[in-house]
């Protein structure tokens, strides 16, 4: 192991047991027995006490649940994902293999199985929902056999997830299809789906894994997002702590800024009035899903830009300057854009009280109150002229 994978690793066991993590005990009525679980709650859980949280269930907590709580509270950190309540459910030994338990037949859960699905689809789920402030958006995690078991919320008339994550799936012989067919027909919400396998898998598993990522990405359904890994050179193991993270960014994207890929791919050839709506829309499903109340990042300000300028004569400048006047009416950047607006169209003396009033914000930093005075000076000189 090297120095810099051996720093990451301490750093991220560090971070999970610094954070509130509670072991507990459901007495489930199902099951006829009692079953250990792993809640991870973030810090700001107890400071914003109106605020929901999205809710992702770790199947393997013996080894999965640090994993990816570690990377949770990073990613977090990042502002790269939403924080997040983490239930794991504890299977240690030969449980994992009995709870997911399925006939060589029809693929579908034994009586031993379905128990175990009854269990996390209604006590479980119940249990965090009655308990903790969950947002709408659910993910479920498993590896290997715990993988295959998570599809079996997905060919639900109502999946029980938005986001599914399969490491390492032992796929059932009838899973693949099964999955395919329901990922083409959701029509309610989005739905996101990690994949991903490697040689260090028996060709016989990844011969399932390949049937199942050709089905999958051969779906059009604009519901559905899929995204496959393969990490041929890993082992077992390591495999493990490179599909966590990717399978993360890739369910939460559209927490993150915009990316350039997303610019590219979503918003570039948009008109000026759809990209404003694409923005406002981004950050009212993020609230939605995530139970966070973001403003619209400057970031993501910037990335539009230069549509709102360069296209249709900057009709559309105004409006743009108001929408972020709205959201940072302590920042000069919405006078900006209003004075922008109003310059392009000849409108100096209205222009020239927005660049003044934008130029009335700045505190502490003359250098930058410099710069932007420049547009006060220059609005007053067509005036003049």
């Amino acid at each position: 192991m090297n120095k810099n994978l051996l720093l990451f690793c301490f750093l991220i066991t560090n971070i999970v047991f610094a954070q509130q993590t509670i072991t507990k005990t459901i007495n489930s009525s199902i099951l006829g027995k009692e079953r250990t679980i792993k809640i991870y709650l973030p810090a700001s859980y107890e400071e914003e006490t109106e605020r929901k949280f999205p809710l992702t269930v770790v199947f393997d907590a013996d080894y999965l649940f640090d994993l990816y709580v570690g990377n949770a509270i990073l990613f977090a950190q990042k502002e790269k994902a939403p924080e997040q309540i983490v239930v794991g459910i504890v299977q240690t030994g030969d449980r994992r293999y009995i709870d997911c338990d399925y006939d060589q037949n029809s693929g579908l859960p034994t009586t031993e199985g379905d128990k175990f699905y009854q269990f996390v689809r209604g006590e479980l789920l119940d249990y965090m929902e009655s308990n903790y402030r969950i947002s709408p958006f659910k993910t479920i995690v498993g590896n290997t056999a715990t993988a295959n078991f998570t599809n079996y919320f997905l060919i639900e008339d109502e999946p029980g997830f938005s986001a599914f994550v399969n490491v390492n799936p032992y796929y059932s012989t009838e899973v693949p299809a099964m999955i395919a067919e329901s990922a083409s027909v959701v029509k309610r919400g989005s739905y996101y789906y990690y994949l991903c396998t490697g040689d260090y898998l028996s060709e016989r598993k990844r011969t399932k894994i390949s049937i199942a990522d050709n089905l999958l990405s051969s779906i059009t359904n604009e519901k559905f997002n899929y995204k496959f890994d393969d990490l041929s050179g890993a082992t077992t193991v390591s495999s493990i702590g490179q599909a966590i993270p990717s399978a993360i960014a890739f369910i939460f994207e559209i927490y993150s800024s915009i990316s350039k890929e997303e610019f590219n791919t979503k918003i570039k050839n948009l008109s000026p009035a759809d990209a404003i709506a694409y923005l406002e829309n981004k950050y009212v499903d993020i609230e939605y899903l995530f139970g966070t109340n973001l403003k619209i990042r400057e970031k993501d300000i910037y990335a539009i830009e230069g549509i709102i300028i360069d296209k249709e004569n900057g009709d559309y400048l105004r409006d743009f300057g108001e929408m972020i006047y709205d959201l940072y009416p302590e920042s000069p950047l919405g006078d900006y854009y209003i004075g922008m607006g109003f310059e392009l169209k000849g409108k100096y003396k209205r222009a020239l009280d927005a660049y003044k009033e934008g130029y009335l914000k700045f505190k502490g930093n003359p250098k930058d109150a410099d710069v932007f005075y420049q547009n006060v000076e220059r609005v007053a000189q067509k005036i003049k002229n």
